[in-house]
């Protein structure tokens, strides 16, 4: 289970550098139940994957696309559960940008991510930087 679940999020995570959509849309859960931190536009729990989507889709609008998964520092599992220390950067068409640590959380079930909590190791930088 494991090993199946830790293959599932790296497939995913790879997605996610490499902008496959499709690769994605198979990877998550269509009823996932995702929790972006902070008190920010973004924040909140997302309950489809259409409602992660719009988020992800507002998050490239917001950055002019440069919103990047810059490094996967480190992915562990517990089971069904994936926790993966991952950096983020984008730099707003402004100039202000963002360089975060954040904590993922996945649950992987029936080879597909059904649920992810975000942690992020400054909150403040991100609610700053997305705004409402």
């Amino acid at each position: 289970m494991e090993n199946q679940a830790k293959q599932v999020v790296t497939q995913f995570l790879t997605a996610v550098q490499q902008g496959d959509n499709q690769t994605l849309a198979a990877l998550l859960d269509t009823a996932i139940e995702w929790d972006q931190p902070g008190n920010n536009r973004f924040s909140g729990v997302k309950k489809n994957v259409t409602e992660v989507f719009q988020m992800v889709g507002g998050m490239f609008e917001v950055t002019g696309n440069t919103l990047r998964l810059a490094e996967i520092r480190s992915i562990t599992t517990n089971g069904n559960s994936v926790a993966c220390l991952i950096r983020w950067t984008a730099t707003k068409p402004g100039g202000q940008q963002l360089d975060v640590d954040n904590t993922d959380v996945y649950t992987v079930t029936g080879g597909r991510i059904v649920k992810a909590r975000i942690y992020s190791s400054d909150i403040a930088q991100e609610d700053n930087f997305w705004g409402k």
